[in-house]
């Protein structure tokens, strides 16, 4: 029931009523709006009369006519801000409205309201605010553009959190008290049965640290669900295979939404997990890892899948490309940051259906891998969350010379696997341009000068016997120490044809005799033992995608 002032309007066609829009006295306390408009308490007094709500919008679901409500909503914003100064003597300066985040909110943006925050899951009672927990996004809009001017205030921050309720904190324990275990997982963790008891709690704790990014409580409920069906022993680990094992058939369309639609918040989880992880393993002189990562994919519907080259398979195939970053020190290791790779052809008009359906955000832009990787380091050097001494990264883009030259501009070392055919010089040979010899056109471009020497391949230095080659153990592994071989040697890069920076050639042979090569930018005075250090903390960002595999 509508109380206070208010204003009902019926909207017709053909002398058929389409559709129905209320009005009525604006919220009394909303922080959201509160913020954008930016008043005081006292100003709030004074000044609400001039904001009015739009409570109620109803179209019936046999009306199909494209773009209806947004022009309704034009129309009737039109309307109400006349007719509520005639019948009331008060001028509206500002519109507001609560949509639930099941919905986008597509008409309401489309007729130029804004989005402005969310509510904080309370309501009016007959014994005053009560939560209920059903928040609602708050969008607003604006009649008179100088309103704040008028009010005397200016806009201030809104920061938003989601409180919890006792009901969320008891059906969390329920799911988990509830939850299967993979003996495969116990065995791998080596977990004791006082620690297997412990496992729901924790679990219910962890997943209590990421609150804060979930909108609604049973967003959180299930998130949780789904965490607990990646760590269960569910076959498949998809939406669908989770939702049937631990909520049944009725609730796999919930699931499913949870995960495509549903708005939480994913940089909040992000940068709660960054903080985890950086009180666990950070210290200094860390590195920082990137490398990629491909998933098979049998179909065509998921976002970014593309018929590209898989590490995976070794070969060309249908599957999702993921550029990562990890962490990495003698405390520990872990992934701190990722990207999908988007395929070029994804954004052809070819695939503008895919988009879509994918929802794939317009301002999204083709970006290359190496583009992504260079972004993620630089994301993760700003946090200053994880003191780096070294940045690591895998053939793909430790063969792009740019790549490496982007990544000497920020200031640190880096030591970059390259191709077993790069070629390198042993000695900076002589460049210049040639002297003229008296026939055709005079030389202008500069090249290395007939007599020096050769650039050769790293794989041919690594099979020279010249070279002292020292073991070291690479890490500690079920089965005992991983040794490898290593050899550093100052050499210059080739550089379309001519001769480059002076770097570090790394060699490495395994135990089982391949050879893999790196560069590194370190200093020429670098102890071995440190670069020694870096070979070693640059293979477990291989391993968190094992283990997350």
């Amino acid at each position: 029931r509508i109380i206070g002032k208010r204003l009902k309007y019926l909207a017709f066609a053909a002398q058929l009523p389409i559709a129905a829009l209320s009005w009525n006295d604006a919220s009394l306390r909303l922080e959201a709006r509160d913020c954008f408009i930016g008043w005081s308490d006292e100003q709030r007094k004074k000044c609400l009369k001039h904001v009015i709500n739009n409570n109620r919008f109803l179209i019936p679901n046999w009306i199909r006519v494209p773009n209806l409500a947004s022009y309704l909503l034009a129309r009737g914003t039109k309307a109400v801000t006349r007719d509520w100064h005639d019948k009331y003597g008060q001028k509206p300066f500002l519109l507001e409205t609560f949509i639930d985040p099941r919905f986008y909110g597509t008409s309401y943006k489309s007729a130029n309201w804004i989005y402005v925050g969310n509510s904080k899951g309370y309501g009016l009672g007959r014994s005053g605010y009560k939560y209920h927990g059903l928040f609602k996004e708050v969008y607003v809009y604006v009649v008179e553009r100088d309103f704040r001017k008028i009010f005397g205030c200016r806009q201030r921050p809104f920061f938003w959190k989601c409180p919890i309720s006792q009901k969320k904190e008891k059906a969390d324990s329920m799911i988990i008290q509830r939850a299967d275990y993979n003996p495969d997982l116990i065995d791998w963790g080596a977990l004791s049965p006082e620690m297997i008891e412990k496992l729901a709690e924790e679990l219910v704790e962890f997943h209590d640290e990421f609150r804060d990014a979930f909108c609604r409580v049973e967003q959180s409920i299930l998130g949780q669900y789904y965490l607990q069906g990646l760590l269960g022993n569910v076959q498949r680990k998809n939406v669908e295979a989770i939702a049937l094992q631990y909520l049944g058939t009725p609730r796999v369309r919930a699931l499913q939404k949870f995960m495509t639609n549903y708005r939480w918040d994913e940089a909040v989880l992000q940068a709660k997990a960054q903080v985890i992880l950086s009180g666990l393993i950070a210290e200094e002189n860390g590195m920082i890892t990137l490398d990629g990562s491909d998933i098979p994919k049998k179909g065509k519907e998921s976002v970014g899948v593309s018929r590209q080259y898989c590490g995976n398979t070794g070969k060309r195939d249908n599957c999702q490309a993921g550029v990562f970053v990890g962490y990495t020190s003698t405390k520990g290791y872990g992934l701190i940051d990722r990207e999908l790779y988007m395929p070029k052809k994804w954004f052809t008009n070819e695939y503008a259906d895919r988009r879509e359906k994918c929802q794939v955000p317009e301002s999204l832009i083709f970006k290359t891998k190496n583009q992504i990787g260079l972004e993620l380091i630089r994301k993760a050097l700003y946090t200053e969350l994880f003191p780096v001494g070294w940045v690591g990264f895998d053939a793909g883009f430790g063969s792009d010379s740019k790549f490496r030259d982007a990544v000497d501009s920020l200031q640190v070392n880096y030591l970059g696997d390259i191709k077993s055919n790069t070629l390198v010089w042993l000695n900076r040979p002589k460049a210049g341009i040639p002297t003229y010899c008296g026939k055709g056109r005079l030389p202008e471009k500069e090249r290395v000068l007939e007599g020096e020497e050769l650039p050769i391949h790293v794989s041919d230095i690594a099979n020279d016997s010249e070279f002292k080659w020292d073991t070291t153990i690479l890490a500690q592994g079920a089965q005992g120490p991983i040794f490898a071989e290593l050899c550093f040697l100052r050499v210059v890069e080739y550089r379309d044809g001519l001769p480059g920076k002076d770097l570090w050639l790394v060699m490495r042979r395994d135990s089982d005799g391949k050879l893999r090569y790196a560069f590194s930018n370190a200093s020429v005075d670098i102890p071995k033992e440190e670069l020694k250090r870096a070979v070693t903390m640059r293979w477990p960002i291989e391993q968190c995608f094992e283990d997350g595999k």
